[in-house]
């Protein structure tokens, strides 16, 4: 199934713009219950506004408040974003650090958010246990765990350190695009006969194959065929 996802979403990869591991750092803080889209309408501005850790550490609060309230939780969003500024100018001169057990010591990053960023910003192999990931290692059985950091475990002995971030990104492509929560279109979907949910949503094709969704759908819709 790993090597059915690397075919079947080769333009797999982290959908938040960033060209730095702060930008990335922030624009993950930002995508809690918002969509990567939604994120990247806002970062432009923010990251002209504040270009570095000390930018955050130093920023008016109900300003960046205005700037991120379309990602929602922008009270909260806006306190882990200066006091992750502020933790970055006192302990790390003002740099993103580049380790899993560094990271998480920072405000407003979890072990998740870690991850993300070692793994887009670094280069340092990670699983990140988003909501689709979650859904969609527990609809395929590959773990019963039900923890987020139980689940990365369990997923990271099945696969290399090396398949570690891309595969990320193809599970959470394919839970975007084919396998949905609510109503997978398991009918067009490519790992049908390795799925042990297949049937969880409609089999029949024309049915299933109107379920696709993203800028690749119809080309997700031939390799159904």
């Amino acid at each position: 199934m790993g090597r059915a996802l690397a075919n079947i979403h080769p333009d797999a990869h982290c959908e938040l713009d960033f060209t730095s591991p702060l930008e990335l750092a922030v624009a993950t803080i930002l995508s809690a219950q918002c969509t990567d889209e939604r994120v990247n309408q806002v970062t432009p501005k923010l990251f002209a506004r504040y270009p570095d850790a000390a930018a955050y550490a130093a920023a008016d609060r109900m300003e960046m408040q205005e700037l991120i309230r379309p990602t929602g939780f922008f009270r909260n969003k806006t306190d882990s974003l200066m006091r992750l500024g502020q933790a970055l100018v006192e302990r790390h001169d003002g740099e993103v650090p580049g380790t899993l057990g560094e990271l998480v010591a920072l405000p407003g990053i979890g072990r998740k958010t870690a991850n993300v960023i070692l793994g887009n910003a670094f280069d340092v192999p990670g699983i990140t246990v988003d909501t689709h990931f979650k859904r969609l290692t527990r609809r395929w059985r590959w773990t019963e765990e039900t923890d987020e950091v139980k689940i990365e475990f369990a997923i990271a002995a099945l696969f290399p350190p090396s398949d570690w971030t891309m595969l990320s990104h193809r599970v959470i492509f394919h839970g975007r695009r084919v396998c949905h929560a609510l109503k997978p279109a398991c009918g067009a979907c490519t790992l049908r006969r390795d799925c042990p949910s297949y049937g969880t949503g409609p089999t029949e094709l024309e049915v299933a194959l109107k379920l696709l969704k993203g800028p690749r759908a119809a080309e997700l819709a031939e390799l159904a065929l």
